[in-house]
């Protein structure tokens, strides 16, 4: 069972939290994280490129020369791919970049995630995190005082106004709820800053 320190906003231990084996101490698989963050990259890709084919472009509806007798080599329109202004040839399309993964797939890649972020020792786990109005100068402090220095992900066990207003206006930091999380922000950022809240949260829901 993996054991980390937890620290309050002053940066100083003040405990130790064991967290769940079946969360946040896999082997991370590293197949299933690539497959979950094409999922969602895919999902957002919006697939609406488009070119036209040789029935779309402008012109082309009589034969340029007669069939035979010219010398030169047969044409049935000027707007065939080997002309200039001709329809392009496998050109892309609209369509979905979507796919399925099952739910257990989908479980496993968030646990890997969580758990690749404690065998690569970027997990922070504090004892609370908020906020009495939305101060980014504060919060900037509390990330100073943590020693976090590159881009970080910040998770609550709830939603918490003040603290995602303040964090929004810091470049690389993304403030996000525990039901929220996801294995693309987790694995994009380099530190993952969670309060013991969250951390029961999310243990509650993938264990």
């Amino acid at each position: 069972m993996p054991k980390v320190s937890v620290f309050n906003v002053d940066g100083k231990e003040v405990g130790q939290l064991d967290l769940a084996e079946g969360v946040f101490g896999l082997q991370p698989n590293v197949h299933v994280l690539h497959s979950a963050v094409l999922l969602q990259q895919a999902a957002v890709r919006s697939g609406t490129h488009d070119t036209k084919g040789r029935s779309e472009v402008r012109g082309g509806g009589r034969k340029p020369w007669k069939q035979k007798g010219t010398g030169r080599a047969r044409q049935g329109s000027i707007r065939a791919p080997q002309w200039k202004g001709g329809g392009i040839v496998f050109g892309p399309t609209p369509r979905s970049y979507g796919f399925k993964l099952p739910k257990k797939v989908r479980r496993l890649a968030i646990k890997s995630a969580l758990s690749s972020k404690v065998v690569d020792n970027q997990l922070i786990v504090l004892d609370q995190l908020s906020l009495a109005q939305p101060k980014t100068k504060e919060f900037a402090k509390i990330l100073s005082n943590l020693q976090v220095s590159r881009k970080a992900l910040v998770v609550t066990a709830d939603y918490e106004e003040n603290v995602a207003l303040s964090a929004r206006n810091i470049p690389g930091v993304k403030f996000v709820a525990a039901d929220g999380i996801n294995v693309l922000d987790v694995m994009k950022h380099d530190q993952l800053i969670i309060t013991k809240d969250a951390v029961a949260k999310v243990e509650e829901v993938f264990a």
